[in-house]
Order: C-alpha cells, then sequence, then structure tokens
C-alpha cells in the first residue's frame, strides 16, 4: 500500500480553502482511493473589494498573506508532499492581483495560479462523479461561486458545451450582477439544453452543500426544484441574525445562500430540470485530482 498526501488550495471570492486528501493505491486495487484528511476554510471575502473597489484592500491582503502562511504551515505538518493554489474570479477581476500573488510567494513560497472561468469549469468537472451519472443520460453542471456561475453541459458522458458567466453569490449581495447578464445565462442555457430529454442538474459549491445537509436526505438522493423554491421562501422570509442563531448557519453563508438558492432555482426552471444532485465536490477536489494524474 503507498499513501501520499495532496493539497489543494481554492482562493475564492467569498472564501479560502485548503484541502488535504490521502491518496491510496494498492497493488491489486483497479484506482487509488482519495480519502478526505483535513479541510480549512478560511471567510476572507475578497469579492467585496474586487466588484465594488476593483482591488483587493490592504487589510484582506494580510489576511489572505496571513491565511496562506497558516496553509503552508499545515501543509508542512501533515506531510504534504504536492500542493497547487488556484485563484478564481475575485483574483481575476482585481488590478493588484499580480502584486499580492508575488508578495504571498515571497512571505509562504506558495504559488497561486489565477484561472480563467473556462479552467476553472474544466477543473471542476474532472473530479470524480461516476457514482451519479448515467452516460445515457443528460447533466447541466452548476457550479455557484461568490463572483461567478460556471456551467457545463454534458451528454453521452460527453462535454456539449461551458461557460463561465459573472452572476455569483458575492455580486449578487452586492448589487454587482446585471440584468443582461441573467438574460444572456438564460439563453445560452435553453439553447444547450432544449434538445436532451430528461436533464438533471448537479450541482457543486458550499451553499448548495449546505441546502442538502438542512434537507436531512442520504447521502446519494437529490433535491427537488420544489424543495429549493420552498426553502428560499423560507430563507428570504427570516432576518439575517435569525438564520444565524435559529438555523445555525456561519455569518458568511446566511447571506449568500439566498442568492446562491436564487441561482440553482433559474438553472433548473431555464433547463426544464426538477432535480438537482449533490456529490458535494468542487475546486479543491478538482485540484487534487489533476495534481495525482499529472494534468496541472
Amino acid at each position: 500500500m503507498k499513501i501520499e498526501k495532496l493539497a489543494g488550495i481554492d482562493i475564492g471570492s467569498n472564501a479560502i480553502r485548503l484541502l488535504v486528501v490521502n491518496v491510496i493505491t494498492e497493488n491489486n486495487a483497479p484506482a487509488p482511493v482519495f480519502k478526505k484528511s483535513a479541510i480549512v476554510r478560511v471567510p476572507i471575502r475578497l469579492g467585496e473589494d474586487a466588484f465594488l473597489k476593483g482591488e483587493i484592500s490592504e487589510n484582506n491582503a494580510i489576511r489572505m498573506q496571513k491565511a496562506m502562511q497558516a496553509f503552508s504551515l499545515l501543509m508542512d505538518v501533515h506531510g504534504v508532499k504536492k500542493y497547487k493554489a488556484c485563484a478564481t474570479s475575485a483574483m481575476r477581476e482585481a488590478n493588484n492581483s499580480v502584486e499580492i500573488v508575488k508578495s504571498v510567494f515571497n512571505s509562504t513560497g506558495i504559488e497561486i495560479d489565477i484561472i480563467d472561468g473556462k479552467k476553472e469549469a474544466e477543473i471542476i468537472f474532472s473530479t470524480d462523479l461516476s457514482t451519479i451519472i448515467d452516460v445515457k443520460k443528460s447533466y447541466l453542471y452548476v457550479d455557484v461561486g461568490g463572483g461567478s456561475t460556471e456551467l457545463t453541459v454534458f451528454s453521452n458522458g460527453k462535454i456539449i458545451n461551458s461557460k463561465s458567466f459573472k452572476i455569483g453569490t458575492v455580486r449578487l449581495l452586492n448589487k454587482e450582477s446585471k440584468q443582461f447578464i441573467w438574460k444572456t445565462m438564460e439563453k445560452w442555457i435553453k439553447e444547450n439544453t432544449h434538445h436532451l430529454r430528461s436533464l438533471s442538474v448537479i450541482g457543486s459549491g458550499g451553499n448548495i452543500n449546505k441546502l442538502f445537509k438542512m434537507s436531512e436526505k442520504p447521502i446519494g438522493k437529490t433535491l427537488t426544484l420544489h424543495y429549493l423554491e420552498a426553502q428560499y421562501e423560507f430563507l428570504s422570509s427570516m432576518s439575517y441574525e435569525d438564520r444565524i442563531t435559529v438555523l445555525g448557519l456561519n455569518p458568511d453563508r446566511a447571506d449568500v445562500i439566498i442568492p446562491a438558492t436564487k441561482i440553482y432555482i433559474s438553472a433548473m426552471k431555464w433547463s426544464d430540470s426538477h432535480k438537482i444532485h449533490v456529490p458535494k465536490i468542487g475546486l479543491a477536489d478538482g485540484i487534487i485530482k489533476n495534481l495525482y494524474f499529472n494534468k496541472l
């Protein structure tokens, strides 16, 4: 048996995450087993800076650097042999992102790749979906982040089309997503899914994971459009404070979960889908899979 420790760092618009995974390989096993060892999430909302001011504030740049220093130490303690750090929409749009990347590297030795929306979607999509995908069916993969929503349509086990839209939870909170972008996304989904029968949605992102957990459904079951619509009304009827105290949501989750739910509902309606699979995978998972198979 061989155990290799890999790590993925996801620098998103709403939070920064470190995922450490044990990759276990055995001589007679058909494929390696990826077992999560540690997950650390730091709520640094870079998107509030990037989308409103066009750059990351000095305060958040310092917080991000401290988080990377902590991640570096944690990876060392865990014995991580290989890692990759990827930054998404907030860092893509910040005017001072190159400067921040250099500063983080100089203080921690961690190299950060700022990836575009298409690359982000490819990495996320590369995660293991075999447990829920029926190669004879069609799916719309929807990953909702703080700054963007990544969409991928696939049918018969093959990718048909993919696109990134500047519609995200932090943008919506700050009223940064324009109506024409919503219309563009609606048109794209309809054009790419109208000919596909019995299409289901696959959702990824922290908010859909939380919605699934709140449903108390067993792993592997799907959520319905009706359930998401009911949750949207329920969550919207509560104050921000009640969503924290009554529902137990983290402060940085209690606000973004409502716009996230709206995005998933919209994608399901536009693709004429009535159920959504929630496999609990994300960018960090994809980074690790790509690292293992030497694709990054």
